[in-house]
């Protein structure tokens, strides 16, 4: 029988030697087979984990989509994000995780404006740039003497998420000033992933950023090709989804904490967006 799960697993990547910063390089030969069975459940991070791979394929999926990882890739996954790796092939990754006490707070507003991430590829001078990088980062991380051990694991790591932040950054930016439609977006992507179990109408968002409704609308709908309305309730039912599919919360009790006291409302709500009850999701879709 397997093991009761109130909550989605969070693997202590970061906080697994007390310090918050973690940073380690392995091979597929180097893992135990309890430590592959474990990476192959879904979970989520306990900070802002990187993965650098060298060498070998990596098979993953995250919030319900696949992506296939190769060499000289990189990819970032916010601690919200529910991930399992499918499969290993011969795979040397490094890897670093940082939790939010310790980032730097103007590069935790850029990974903001980066999350959702999948897997990138880097060109292979930028991807021996940030191996360096790590090198020297695990060399520090086993400083563990020095008087200003922490402090140095901090500016390093922090080195290390401005490298591949700076990489996802410029893979998406635009070759022109962004327009207002793009600003508004952005900012209401930002409002939502903070608001989304308190507000789930587009006014409440407009309202925050300071616009009329219809211009908010005009704006989202321009940039996304969908409504504001359509964009919160995706929201909401990416939630719905990781929960019911990861953890063994009962469904009322998830329908209550994405602000839905009323479950009848809230099941006919995830019945019509996505075709299928919550407990048929959940039976159809548990780890």
């Amino acid at each position: 029988m397997s093991k009761k799960r109130k909550s989605i697993p969070v693997n202590p990547m970061a906080d697994q030697f007390g310090s918050g910063i973690a940073i380690e390089k392995f091979s597929v030969k180097d893992f135990y087979l309890m430590d592959m069975e474990e990476a192959k459940k879904s979970h989520r991070e306990d900070g802002h984990s990187f993965f650098l791979l060298e060498k070998g394929r990596v098979s993953l999926e995250i919030d319900f989509q696949k992506y296939t990882m190769k060499p000289f890739s990189i990819l970032y996954l916010h601690p919200d994000q529910v991930h399992r790796i499918i499969t290993f092939e011969d795979v040397s990754v490094s890897c670093w995780s940082i939790n939010n006490e310790n980032l730097h707070p103007e590069y935790l507003k850029l990974l903001e404006e980066i999350t959702p991430a999948k897997p990138l590829a880097l060109e292979k001078e930028t991807f021996s740039l940030i191996a360096e990088a790590v090198s020297l980062n695990l060399k520090l991380f086993e400083r563990k003497k020095d008087k200003l051990y922490h402090s140095l694991l901090k500016d390093s790591c922090n080195a290390l998420v401005a490298l591949a932040a700076s990489q996802y950054l410029d893979h998406a930016k635009s070759t022109s000033k962004p327009t207002r439609f793009e600003v508004v977006t952005k900012a209401f992507r930002k409002a939502l992933e903070h608001n989304y179990t308190t507000a789930r109408r587009p006014a409440e968002y407009a309202q925050k950023l300071n616009i009329s409704a219809p211009y908010l609308n005009e704006c989202v709908r321009n940039i996304t090709g969908y409504s504001a309305s359509h964009q919160i309730q995706q929201r909401i039912i990416l939630e719905a989804k990781r929960l019911l599919s990861h953890s063994d919360i009962a469904v009322k009790e998830i329908a209550a904490q994405l602000g839905y006291d009323d479950y009848p409302y809230f099941s006919r709500f995830f019945t019509k967006a996505t075709g299928k009850t919550p407990i048929a999701f959940r039976n159809k879709n548990r780890d």
